[in-house]
C-alpha cells in the first residue's frame, strides 16, 4: 500500500475547548426575553461558516478504499469527502467501507465506490437552514461550499448546538455584567435627538446581501440603548421581511424608524402582490421558485414569523403593485428625572 497524506485546506480553525466551556444548563428566561425570540435570532445571526468544521481531511480519488479506512480510524470520523485541488468529487463513508469489507474490494480506489449524488451546503447559508437539511436527511454532517463551489468546510449537528450553546452562555455573561450599576447608568442614556430615520434598497435576487439591512438595524439599536429583548425581536422581523423583498418581490426597500414610544420597520415593494394575505401568514407558506430553493432560501415568508415578534402588525397588499408590511414594537416609557413635576392629582 503506497503512503498517503491527506490533504488539509487550511483555514481559521476553532478550539473545540472554547466551544465545550459553555455551560452546559441554561435558563433562556434570564436573557431578557422570550426563548423562541432568542433562538431565532441566533439562527438568523449565524450563518454556516461560523460553526463549520475548517480544517477538512480528504482524499484523492485515486486513493484505495483501505487508505480511507485508515483516515477514517485515525481520526475518529464517519465521513471523508474525496477532494482534489479544492473540488468535491464524493464522500467515502464507512458504510462504504463495510460493503469494501464484506465484497473483498478494499484495494479499489474510492472514486470507484464514494458516494456521488451529495447534498452540500454553502458557507453563506443561515444556520437555520443547515438544521433544516439534518432534518430533512439522515446524514451527520454536509460538505460545505463556497460561491466559488470549494471545498471549504465540513459541518454537523453537533457543530451547531455546541455554536448555540455557547452563544446563548456568552448572552448570560454579558447581562451579569449588565447588571453592574455603571452599566445600568450607561443603558439609561438615551440620545436626545429621539426621532430616527433610516431606509435601505433591497435588490431582488442579491442572495450576496441577504441579511445587511437588518444586520445594521440591530446595531442602531444597541447604538441607542434599546433594550436587547426588543433588539432581538426587531432582528427577527428585520430579517424575515429583508429576505422576503429579496426572494419573493421585485426589490423594495427596509425602513426604520425609532422614536419616543416605538420602533417601526416597515418594508416596502413592487410587486407582485399577495392575492391571499390570510395565505400568506400562514408558517411554511412559500412563493419562493426552485433556484431560491436550492439556495436554501424560500421555504416559507416569514410572515408568521414577524406577526409572532411584533407588538403590532400590520400589511397590505395589491395584486401585480405592491406589498406593505409593518412591524411596531413598544418601547418603555422613560421614568421622570428627578424633581421634574408632576401632574396634580385630580380633585376627588
Amino acid at each position: 500500500m503506497s503512503d498517503y497524506n491527506p490533504v488539509i485546506l487550511e483555514g481559521q480553525k476553532t478550539d473545540d475547548d472554547e466551544i465545550l466551556a459553555a455551560h452546559s444548563t441554561l435558563d433562556t428566561k434570564a436573557l431578557g426575553g422570550d426563548s423562541s425570540v432568542i433562538i431565532m435570532e441566533l439562527l438568523q445571526r449565524f450563518k454556516v461558516r461560523d460553526v463549520m468544521h475548517r480544517q477538512v481531511i480528504s482524499i484523492p480519488r485515486k486513493a484505495t478504499l483501505r487508505e480511507a479506512q485508515k483516515i477514517l480510524r485515525d481520526n475518529r470520523i464517519s465521513g471523508l469527502p474525496v477532494s482534489e485541488n479544492g473540488r468535491l468529487y464524493g464522500i467515502v463513508s464507512v458504510n462504504d467501507i463495510i460493503k469494501g469489507l464484506d465484497g473483498g474490494w478494499m484495494d479499489e480506489t474510492c472514486e470507484a465506490h464514494m458516494a456521488k449524488n451529495l447534498v452540500v451546503l454553502e458557507a453563506g447559508m443561515p444556520i437555520s437552514f443547515a438544521l433544516r437539511y439534518f432534518n430533512n436527511y439522515t446524514y451527520g454532517r454536509f460538505p460545505v461550499l463556497d460561491s466559488n463551489r470549494q471545498l471549504v468546510g465540513i459541518v454537523s449537528q453537533r457543530d451547531v448546538m455546541r455554536a448555540l450553546l455557547y452563544e446563548l452562555s456568552v448572552e448570560i455573561r454579558k447581562l451579569e455584567r449588565k447588571a453592574s450599576p455603571q452599566a445600568a447608568q450607561a443603558a439609561e442614556q438615551v440620545a436626545k435627538d429621539n426621532f430616527f430615520r433610516k431606509e435601505w434598497a433591497v435588490v431582488h435576487n442579491d442572495l450576496s446581501r441577504a441579511g445587511h439591512a437588518a444586520n445594521a438595524i440591530k446595531g442602531i439599536l444597541r447604538e441607542r440603548k434599546i433594550d436587547r429583548s426588543i433588539i432581538r425581536r426587531v432582528a427577527v422581523a428585520a430579517y424575515e421581511l429583508e429576505i422576503n423583498i429579496c426572494i419573493h418581490s421585485l426589490g423594495g426597500v427596509l425602513v426604520l424608524i425609532i422614536a419616543d414610544d416605538a420602533v417601526r420597520i416597515t418594508a416596502k415593494d413592487r410587486g407582485p402582490g399577495i392575492a391571499d394575505i390570510e395565505w400568506a401568514c400562514r408558517d411554511g407558506t412559500s412563493t419562493a421558485n426552485d433556484w431560491i430553493r436550492s439556495m436554501g432560501f424560500g421555504a416559507g415568508m416569514g410572515l408568521s414569523n414577524s406577526k409572532r415578534v411584533s407588538d403590532h402588525f400590520h400589511i397590505e397588499s395589491e395584486v401585480g403593485r405592491f406589498t406593505i408590511v409593518e412591524c411596531i414594537f413598544d418601547l418603555p416609557k422613560a421614568a421622570p428625572e428627578a424633581g421634574t413635576p408632576q401632574p396634580a392629582e385630580e380633585a376627588k
